[in-house]
């Protein structure tokens, strides 16, 4: 089959989960002998036209020129090349600025979406923008032959509100056996004397609430705020937390082997997302033997249970860095749980193994559908309604 893969910046990954999820998704669906295609910004860094296998396709992406609307004109050049493409099967990874093209996809390919998490509530938008994310989602569940969710809740809400099924298939994430200490020396830290997060600089990821209970501690223990700070939430939060010198801005770190070691040597590793499924860079933080202290929601509690602390307020959070101290050893327990959770369901190798298994199941349905003979189809549509 012959597979393209729309909806994300580009690989190999420089910006968050989708793209993580396309490049371990791309290269392992090569490795099994299905052609792959994905769809990469024309100022991405990578600029060549294959990577371990995979076909890469520059389209021209204004966002960088008109913000956040350019996105919708890079996701409506990527549909219009769809067209010269002869496509088994389109996997759209999201549909916040997709979906409005939907109609556009080509006639002949079939459409299968990963629908993220609830994209309309997120606070950074809008309630006009919200209503508009929503009404976006619904378009995407119409125009779609099949529905994805990275999330078991994901998937009791599109069960539950659009009566459609939805298969759940989670991210997955690489175990890190082999930590190296020479790496906090660029960043100036000790080996278990400092907490972090890593995430991207929007409200509802929670950073405020994070970094006011930081504040609210006494200790002077290093606080490592990882995440691309170039957007006006990210100046915000620089200059309200600027007078508290332990905590430390340190940018976007895309170098998977810096990430695992800061989150391997991190006292606590805070996840604040509070909107969304199966979080990317919470598997990476299992797999990386962190410590984590996860915002307290139905997402997060699907996937850590009862191995990992939760916070709801600064207070909170305050509370768990005065009285957690990884190397005390008495939470070995939530590490051990959390990364057997990697090894025997987040793997890698799980995922592409589902995400095959899925297209193979559309496949054959196409095949059956095609089988059909002329005379027979509206019985055969009425009988599949019905």
């Amino acid at each position: 089959m012959r597979i393209a893969i729309i909806g994300t910046r580009g690989i190999p990954n420089h910006y968050g989960g989708f793209e993580q999820c396309a490049e371990y998704l791309s290269v392992g669906l090569v490795k099994k002998g299905y052609e792959v295609v994905v769809y990469n910004s024309h100022n991405h860094p990578y600029q060549q036209k294959e990577w371990n296998g995979v076909e890469i396709r520059h389209c021209y992406d204004p966002e960088c020129k008109l913000g956040t609307i350019g996105q919708f004109f890079y996701d409506l050049n990527c549909i219009r090349d769809l067209q010269k493409g002869n496509f088994d099967i389109i996997l759209q990874l999201g549909y916040t600025s997709s979906s409005v093209w939907s109609w556009l996809f080509p006639r002949n390919s079939v459409i299968t979406t990963n629908m993220d998490g609830l994209e309309w509530k997120r606070a950074k938008y809008s309630k006009p923008v919200q209503r508009f994310l929503h009404f976006a989602e619904k378009l995407a569940v119409k125009y779609s032959d099949y529905l994805i969710a990275d999330s078991t809740e994901i998937q009791h809400y599109l069960g539950n509100k659009y009566k459609k099924n939805a298969t759940f298939i989670p991210y997955g994430a690489e175990m890190f056996e082999n930590p190296d200490p020479a790496i906090l020396n660029d960043y100036a830290i000790k080996a278990y004397e400092y907490d972090m997060l890593i995430a991207r600089m929007e409200p509802e990821n929670s950073i405020e609430t994070i970094l006011d209970g930081v504040v609210r501690t006494n200790n002077n223990r290093p606080f490592l705020v990882v995440g691309n700070t170039a957007n006006d939430f990210g100046e915000y939060l620089k200059l309200k937390f600027a007078p508290f010198d332990k905590i430390r801005f340190v940018g976007g770190v895309y170098d998977m082997a810096k990430l695992n070691n800061l989150r391997y040597y991190s006292n606590l590793y805070f996840h604040g997302h509070t909107v969304g499924g199966t979080n990317p860079s919470l598997l990476e933080a299992m797999a990386s033997s962190g410590l984590i202290c996860s915002h307290d929601n139905k997402f997060n509690r699907a996937v850590l249970g009862d191995d990992a602390f939760y916070f709801s307020s600064a207070m909170d959070v305050a509370e768990h860095l005065r009285a957690v101290n990884k190397v005390d050893k008495v939470y070995e327990h939530f590490l051990a749980n959390n990364t057997n959770k990697i090894k025997t369901v987040y793997t890698c190798e799980n995922i592409v193994n589902q995400y095959a298994s899925h297209f193979e199941s559309i496949k054959l349905s196409k095949k059956k559908t095609q089988s059909i003979q002329p005379g027979k189809v509206e019985v055969a549509l009425y009988l599949e309604n019905a």
